[in-house]
């Protein structure tokens, strides 16, 4: 799937009773007849595409541009979703803020609901979320994670993080694609205006990288607080982590606690509980410093489609994916159960796209 990207400045303010219950009611009608007609894995794959996403947002309601599509957006898609029935094979978890934090509890329900094993999606759910605030160092803050589901173990992820300072936000999103690398350039899209270097632990080029740190956790920690203490005494100037962003007292107990855990892949460390930023940056300098195995700085998110021009710079607009999604969208609001008026408005956005 190509890599898109949209821009996100921040907005205040919530969208108002009338038209989140016309977004509701649009988004469950969109829901079925995808499902109806393509089924839910393509609705997946739509929902993780930046692009179509985006296209979604603007067809129920929400201004191309604003940061608070895809929290609205995600939750009209839940609602409009139980309005269809207990019958509809698709899962819709979490959300914003605190429903964020209950996303296992909403993949347990449906797990009770289908009667199936749900520890692999909420296992799932939790990594992707810990990768994003963890393995991919941005400085965006997760507030949102959706984590949307089928009985076949199917799934997508569409979770958004807020830097406070640019008042801007970013959107990542993922889809359990065929060949899916959960760990090495896993993301369908990752979404902002700003690029800028980013640690990116999970970036293709950061394999070596992150084989070093799993290998750094089988020394004796004694040593391997030793090591650290070395770094320090002639640690370069790097953006991502200095001395004064470490408690080395905290650091070295997590040095021990990871040793025990006996991480087998970077994947088994992302999972150890304790396990944040500071941590993995420590360990992408051991990494850089002692392995000679730097991570990529390369950051992941690309600047908005909006931005691309017929003139191709920065780069040419994706005319044929963007009409295919416009295309898309069209042949589903035609086919779906709405009023007259509410086609009319989605066409009508549709047309200015």
């Amino acid at each position: 799937m190509k890599r898109t990207v949209t821009s996100l400045p921040l907005h205040g303010g919530k969208a108002p009773a009338w038209l989140f219950d016309k977004m509701k009611r649009l988004c469950g009608a969109l829901t079925e007849i995808i499902i109806l007609e393509y089924g839910t894995r393509e609705l997946l794959s739509r929902l993780a595409d930046p692009l179509w996403f985006q296209a979604l947002g603007c067809v129920v309601g929400f201004d191309w541009h604003s940061s608070g599509l895809t929290t609205t957006l995600c939750g009209a898609m839940k609602e409009g979703l139980a309005t269809l029935g207990d019958d509809v094979p698709l899962a819709i978890c979490g959300g914003k803020a605190k429903r964020a934090i209950r996303t296992p509890d909403d993949i347990l329900r449906y797990g009770e609901k289908w009667g199936i094993d749900v520890s692999g999606m909420i296992a799932t759910s939790r990594l992707c979320a810990k990768i994003d605030n963890t393995a991919v160092q941005d400085g965006y803050n997760l507030y949102h994670h959706t984590f949307i589901f089928t009985p076949d173990g199917s799934w997508a992820i569409i979770q958004q993080g807020m830097n406070g300072e640019r008042k801007d936000a970013r959107r990542y999103q993922w889809f359990s694609r065929d060949g899916l690398d959960i760990i090495s350039d896993p993301h369908t899209g990752i979404t902002c205006d700003h690029t800028q270097d980013v640690l990116n632990l999970v970036a293709g080029e950061s394999s070596d990288a992150r084989s070093a740190a799993v290998d750094f956790t089988g020394e004796n920690p004694d040593r391997m607080a030793k090591t650290w203490h070395d770094i320090t005494l002639s640690m370069p100037k790097r953006h991502y982590i200095s001395p004064e962003d470490v408690n080395t007292g905290r650091l070295v107990k997590m040095f021990r606690t990871i040793h025990e855990a006996h991480p087998g892949s970077f994947r088994d460390l992302l999972g150890i509980r304790g396990v944040g930023p500071r941590t993995m940056a420590a360990l992408a300098l051991v990494s850089e410093l002692v392995y000679k195995a730097p991570p990529s700085f390369q950051d992941p998110a690309r600047f908005s489609f909006a931005h691309g021009g017929k003139d191709g710079y920065p780069f040419p607009v994706d005319r044929p994916t963007y009409e295919h999604s416009i295309d898309f969208l069209k042949t589903c609001v035609d086919k779906a159960k709405m009023g007259d008026r509410d086609k009319i408005d989605a066409f009508r956005k549709l047309s200015k796209m």
